[in-house]
Order: structure tokens, then C-alpha cells, then sequence
């Protein structure tokens, strides 16, 4: 399970570290792609084959728009010795990513963030929406 909120720099030529924690549970090589809220979803081979698979089960009048949005921009990655990814310029773009750079877990999945948006995204959290969304897990 891939959880924990880690603080990096993305370097000059884009390269952000993935953290080692994350890379045994991702594997050697893994995807990334336009995530929600502004930042990049980075998945296993696992992740995203099972992607794949739900995204072929529905009919392409209801798929089409997750297809393009999710496998048009995705890159497939393979951390250096220090572990790091290089984060293409056009999704490095899309999540707004310059410098501070955060990587979390989200249970299945990684999540990279610029800070600042990291940090907003956050402060728009309130104990309510928290409650609401724990609901419908029967929590």
C-alpha cells in the first residue's frame, strides 16, 4: 500500500525522486499520467492494466472521454539509480510543477503535486467534506 507524504525537488532537466518505499510497491518500471485535482497519477503495471480493462468493458460512447484523457498525456517510467523519473514537459505542465514538488500515497497509487497546490488543496479540506466522504464507506 502506497501511503505517506514525501518533499522533493524536481531538478533543471524535470527529474523528480520517487520515493524508495513507493518504487517497491511500483515496481521497476511504471506509468504516469493526468491525475485529478491538478496532479499526476503514477500506477503500477498492475494499476494500469486493471485501468485498461475497465475502460475496455464500457461501451466507447461512455469510455472515450477517460481513454483520451488518461492514455493521451501517460508516460511510461523507469527510475534512475537515485530514483528518480523524468516528468515529461507537457504533464509537468498540466500539474503545474516547477520546482517544490510533493509525492504522496493514495493507497493504489502515488500522486505527485506541486507543493503550492498540494498545500491548497489541503487548506479546501474541512472536517465536513472528510465526514461526508467517510460515509460512504460506512465508517
Amino acid at each position: 500500500m502506497l501511503m505517506g507524504e514525501f518533499q522533493h525537488n524536481m531538478d533543471a532537466k524535470g527529474r523528480v525522486t520517487i520515493p524508495a518505499r513507493f518504487r517497491e510497491d511500483l515496481g521497476d518500471h511504471f506509468y504516469v499520467t493526468k491525475g485529478l485535482d491538478g496532479c499526476l497519477f503514477v500506477l503500477s503495471p498492475a494499476q494500469w492494466d486493471q485501468l485498461l480493462e475497465r475502460m475496455a468493458a464500457l461501451p466507447l460512447s461512455r469510455a472515450r472521454t477517460l481513454q483520451r484523457f488518461f492514455f493521451s498525456g501517460a508516460s511510461e517510467a523507469e527510475p534512475d539509480k537515485q530514483g528518480r523519473i523524468l516528468i515529461p514537459p507537457h504533464l509537468r505542465e498540466y500539474a503545474g510543477l516547477a520546482k517544490d514538488v510533493t509525492v504522496i500515497g493514495a493507497a493504489t497509487r502515488a500522486e505527485i503535486w506541486a507543493t503550492e497546490k498540494w498545500n491548497e488543496y489541503n487548506e479546501g479540506q474541512s472536517q465536513e467534506s472528510i465526514l461526508e466522504a467517510m460515509e460512504l464507506l460506512d465508517f
